[in-house]
């Protein structure tokens, strides 16, 4: 269930973001500008969160300001999950996704395909496109071993803004260069939108070419 915030929990995700020199620059950007919204559980496995993390999801659209050009995430932290696997995490990350969409009450984001294996495939909530990072301390890329099983989720429209503003090539390889300095080379798994489905990307685990999504949408 929902816990409050704790700040020791809040102080570990700037740990790892900003003292860490994290390399996605959007991230230190949220965190060093605070335009985070942080919620607290339990456990990724419980299908008792699905509900308020609905709710989470609602009240961080409600908020968003769109006119703004500032990146803006909602991140999900479940402060007692040990998963001792990257397979382990990505089956839970998937199960979670599915109930939570199983549970949605909106349509679809109609600007992005619903079929995980469509390269233009992005996560829909409450009407609006994510691409969602799952991290978790037992990650094989430095990048995503954050200090808590989490999943963030992340605007697809907010992409699509630094596209709109010529950006986002620039900003894309500044993160693969830092990535690639402190990993030794970039995530083999990443691609631009519309290259193939951002569904590989979303564990953070180097997944084969013959990976199948488990994911299913409700109305197929």
């Amino acid at each position: 269930m929902k816990t409050q915030i704790s700040n020791a929990i809040e102080n570990e995700y700037k740990n790892f973001i900003i003292e860490k020199q994290h390399p996605c620059v959007i991230a230190n950007s949220v965190f060093k500008m605070e335009k985070y919204d942080l919620k607290v559980y339990d456990s990724i496995l419980d299908e008792n969160v699905i509900t308020p993390i609905l709710a989470d999801v609602e009240s961080y659209l409600k908020n968003y300001d769109f006119d703004s050009k500032m990146f803006e995430s909602l991140i999900i932290c479940f402060k007692n999950d040990n998963f001792k696997s990257e397979l382990e995490f990505e089956k839970a990350l998937w199960q979670f996704l599915q109930r939570l969409h199983d549970s949605d009450d909106t349509d679809w984001d109609n600007s992005v395909s619903s079929n995980p294996d469509d390269s233009k495939f992005s996560f829909s909530v409450k009407g609006k496109a994510f691409y969602m990072i799952g991290l978790h301390p037992e990650s094989s890329r430095i990048a995503r071993k954050a200090p808590y099983c989490t999943v963030v989720f992340n605007l697809h429209m907010q992409f699509e803004k630094l596209r709109a503003m010529g950006k986002f090539k620039s900003v894309r390889d500044r993160i693969r260069k830092r990535d690639e300095e402190l990993q030794g080379d970039i995530n083999p798994v990443l691609r631009d939108f519309g290259e193939h489905s951002e569904t590989k990307q979303y564990s953070g685990r180097k997944v084969s070419d013959n990976w199948k999504c488990p994911f299913h949408h409700k109305h197929t």
